[in-house]
């Protein structure tokens, strides 16, 4: 007979890992996941992405949307009626209370190599860091925040150009992989505990995160690269930036200095190091061509873009 598996998972890191298990030979006995959300300026209530996955793939699968978990006997009760052996979780978005873990082993797939970044955004953390490498780990859950014993990891290398998007992409499918392979082999598993003295910490992303100055180049470009899905990068007037390369590390200029225009986009000088920049987005307008919006605001080589 085969294991029955309860997943707890909301954007489509999780879905990725969901889908892996649906076409498996487990049993994935029903599906948890955060309520829908009002979204864009009509405030028009959508799924999440895995619900939604479930809806156009014709899923047959019981879905819970509780707002909360803590103190819900009701979420507890319906956990307990689906007879998991196992429940899988990743990125679900709410902490499980211990009634719910005493209920079945409980194994997280965390996007970072533990301890490194517990928390909110360890994907995101890596790009800030220019890690050389990240990754997943499958852990045993507890009450602590991502500090249950280890049962796997999987490496994935940082280029130099990667982004946020592509990170998750390919930390999603090593996810799925990782997580079969952690069934497979549970029984036969030694979990080991996390160094405490390594742990590092990563909060949830707001939107001031976003905020940049052209102070130094490779700093402004790791932000780029982490946050180019959300919050993106803005100046403090609100000015986008999009489509970024980093030029070099090390020319000394005035903060945003328009160096060079040609057809690729513009050169805007940092204190330290240069950018090229493709597109640019003004407050409330539609992203252009760098080219373009500077014309449009009568900028030249040797103005300041803020």
């Amino acid at each position: 007979m085969s294991k029955r598996v309860l997943f707890m998972g909301t954007p489509d890191y999780a879905t990725a890992i969901f889908k892996t298990l649906i076409e498996s030979d487990y049993d994935v006995v029903g599906l948890f996941t955060q309520p829908d959300k009002p979204v864009g300026r009509k405030q028009v209530l959508t799924p999440p992405h895995i619900k939604q996955y479930c809806l156009d793939s014709k899923i047959d699968l019981p879905i819970f949307q509780p707002l909360k978990l803590r103190n819900n006997e009701d979420a507890v009760i319906q956990i307990t009626n689906l007879k998991p052996d196992f429940i899988i979780v990743a990125a679900y978005g709410q902490i499980l209370p211990k009634a719910i873990l005493d209920i079945a082993p409980c194994i997280n797939l965390h996007a970072s190599l533990l301890p490194k970044y517990r928390g909110a955004s360890p994907i995101q953390e890596s790009l800030l860091n220019d890690d050389a490498f990240t990754g997943v780990t499958s852990m045993l859950m507890e009450e602590g925040l991502d500090t249950g014993d280890i049962l796997g990891l999987e490496y994935l290398k940082i280029t130099p150009t990667m982004e946020v998007a592509q990170a998750f992409n390919k930390l999603s499918v090593l996810a799925a992989t990782l997580t079969i392979k952690t069934l497979d082999r549970y029984e036969n598993l030694k979990p080991k505990k996390q160094n405490d003295s390594l742990a590092s910490l990563c909060k949830k992303i707001k939107k001031e995160h976003g905020q940049i100055s052209f102070e130094n180049a490779k700093k402004l470009y790791q932000t780029y690269k982490a946050y180019a899905y959300w919050p993106g990068v803005f100046t403090a007037s609100g000015l986008k930036l999009k489509d970024i390369a980093l030029v070099e590390e090390s020319s000394q200029n005035r903060l945003g200095e328009i160096l060079d225009v040609n057809d690729e986009g513009i050169t805007v000088g940092c204190k330290k190091g240069s950018l090229l920049i493709k597109t640019l987005q003004a407050p409330s307008k539609k992203a252009v061509n760098a080219m373009d919006y500077i014309r449009g605001k009568r900028l030249a080589q040797g103005d300041c873009l803020e």
